[in-house]
């Protein structure tokens, strides 16, 4: 039985959606704006403002948390010195979802954008 399991599992084993987490958070981080499917922006949501959220702590340990969870160096730089930064005053809600119209044409999947508020 499936009793409150929340999270898509995108049929793709825990390493596998890891992974696709990692790259998405990856993206918005470095790019601040991403067009992926509406599934898995929503899912991807928490994980990068929670990296967010330890960039504006700025502290060894935060970075290292931040490491653990998104491991490119310059991902995590850009994170603690550009990013959080610029979210100093804001309590939360650092991205945005916003849908787009159509649908991809191979699977007719929902698209969306997922970016950095600001």
């Amino acid at each position: 039985m499936r009793h409150k399991v929340k999270k898509k599992h995108f049929d793709r084993t825990r390493e596998q959606r890891l992974a696709l987490y990692r790259s998405l958070a990856r993206a918005v981080l470095m790019e601040e704006r991403v067009e992926t499917s509406l599934q898995r922006a929503k899912a991807v949501r928490p994980m990068v403002e929670r990296l967010i959220t330890l960039g504006k702590r700025g502290d060894l340990a935060s970075r290292r948390l931040a490491l653990s969870i998104l491991p490119d160096r310059k991902a995590v730089k850009r994170l603690f010195e550009e990013v959080a930064p610029r979210f100093e005053n804001r309590e939360g809600g650092y991205t945005r979802i916003l849908r787009l119209p159509d649908r991809r044409k191979g699977d007719s999947c929902e698209l969306a954008i997922i970016e950095l508020v600001e």
